[in-house]
């Protein structure tokens, strides 16, 4: 039985502190692999902001390479839309019935839990590892003391790829924020000029 955390993001870009995380995960957790699952377009919001999904397939694709214990996954670009958590999971069950799926999430995730769909389902048949955040709120007593919530002691990383695709615009040199390949691709491409 595999253990496989799903480390789910739009990935807009994949930066180091994704990186960074999810390779914590692989290395300090009980969890055999992470894979990095790139969250679609959602068809019924206009995000204009948001690279195309093979785009950032490719990037998270780039980032991971190097890393044997970290895989992306397109999984979520096959399914109907919008699509639910639960419903990753289900399908992820169904093609891959020797794995065990545990979900990883930051705390701020934790904190909205409970407006998931079906989180009991997703809570009593899946282990959610959280990684800290600075948040403000607070999370729900039932997400405390559920056995099947671990609260892992990775390092706080506050990069996000909203400043990353703000600092490209205005042409400021964020390259050590990124991976050296999808630092290049991003060049490349001309990806967020604005």
């Amino acid at each position: 039985m595999k253990k496989i955390g799903l480390y789910f993001g739009t990935f807009n870009p994949i930066h180091t502190g994704h990186l960074a995380i999810a390779n914590y995960m692989a290395e300090y957790s009980d969890l055999d692999q992470i894979w990095m699952v790139v969250t679609p377009h959602n068809p019924f919001k206009k995000k204009s902001s948001l690279l195309n999904n093979n785009h950032r397939f490719e990037m998270v694709y780039r980032a991971t390479e190097s890393y044997p214990k970290l895989s992306p996954s397109d999984i979520e670009f096959t399914l109907p839309q919008p699509n639910y958590t639960v419903h990753t999971l289900a399908h992820l069950l169904d093609k891959y019935p020797n794995h065990q799926f545990s979900l990883i999430m930051g705390e701020d995730n934790l904190k909205s839990l409970h407006k998931w769909k079906n989180y009991e389902v997703i809570l009593e048949n899946h282990h959610i590892y959280v990684y800290p955040r600075i948040t403000q709120g607070i999370v729900e007593a039932q997400f405390l003391s559920n056995p099947n919530i671990h609260k892992i002691n990775a390092p706080i990383m506050e990069i996000s790829s909203t400043f990353i695709r703000k600092a490209i615009a205005e042409d400021k040199n964020v390259r050590p924020l990124l991976p050296e390949t999808v630092w290049s691709y991003i060049d490349e491409m001309n990806f967020y000029k604005s």
